[in-house]
């Protein structure tokens, strides 16, 4: 059987500042070789720079709606997503999913997905997708390699935290969601992957400790579940 692997890839991954072609080509190399391993990779993209880029100019001209500028956050993933799946060749599913409760069948070993509706960010999507692949977890790829007590930007005393239970997340995070929110992971993705007894794994951009979990060797990161 195939081992099916969520990966919700963080757009500041994709696109921190310009296209980061060089990250992009070695997580490719990778996927290829556990793809031809029997492992089936589903890839959800986030927005990253692009997003926030064209909420920003959008805001500036007109003040919008929280709905309007994740839609525009939306299209920036379908952006990436298209880039993503444009890599991988024949390997990658033609079609880039929207909808992640639509039915799925994984002919190839990966298929791509972007974002689908405002209200949240596309960790919800990954977990949706997990819940309708039956798959109980999924791996969150980003900047940010730990959840930690405080913000590691503004407190040099922010200690990571390595086990994490989901209503303890939430109680870090809260419950309500933002268009551009920066959170290790989108509060509305976390209360489905609580509900629907989901695992998430937290890790950084680190491409060897990203390999050491897909062979559920010892990793850095915060496992939230």
């Amino acid at each position: 059987m195939p081992k099916t692997i969520v990966l919700s890839l963080g757009g500041s991954l994709i696109c921190p500042n310009d296209f980061d072609f060089d990250f992009l080509k070695k997580i490719r190399q990778l996927i290829e070789r556990y793809a031809k391993k029997n492992y089936k990779f589903v890839i959800i993209c986030g927005g990253g720079k692009l997003a926030r880029t064209f909420q920003e100019i959008a805001y500036k001209s007109s003040k919008l709606s929280n709905d309007e500028l994740d839609w525009l956050g939306i299209h920036a993933t379908k952006i990436n997503a298209y880039l993503v799946k444009s890599m991988f060749g024949n390997l990658a599913e033609n079609l880039v999913v929207s909808n992640p409760t639509q039915k799925i069948s994984l002919k190839k070993n990966i298929l791509v997905a972007s974002g689908w509706k405002p209200g949240w960010s596309t960790d919800y999507d990954a977990v949706l997708l997990a819940k309708n692949l039956k798959v109980k977890e999924v791996i969150n790829m980003s900047n940010i390699d730990y959840v930690y007590d405080k913000d590691p930007r503004k407190f040099r005393v922010a200690k990571k935290i390595e086990n994490l239970k989901w209503r303890d997340y939430l109680k870090m995070t809260g419950t309500k969601w933002k268009a551009g929110m920066n959170v290790p992971f989108d509060p509305i993705a976390a209360k489905e992957a609580r509900k629907s007894k989901i695992k998430v794994n937290i890790i950084g951009n680190n491409l060897e400790n990203f390999e050491n979990l897909l062979n559920n060797k010892p990793f850095k990161g915060t496992t939230i579940g």
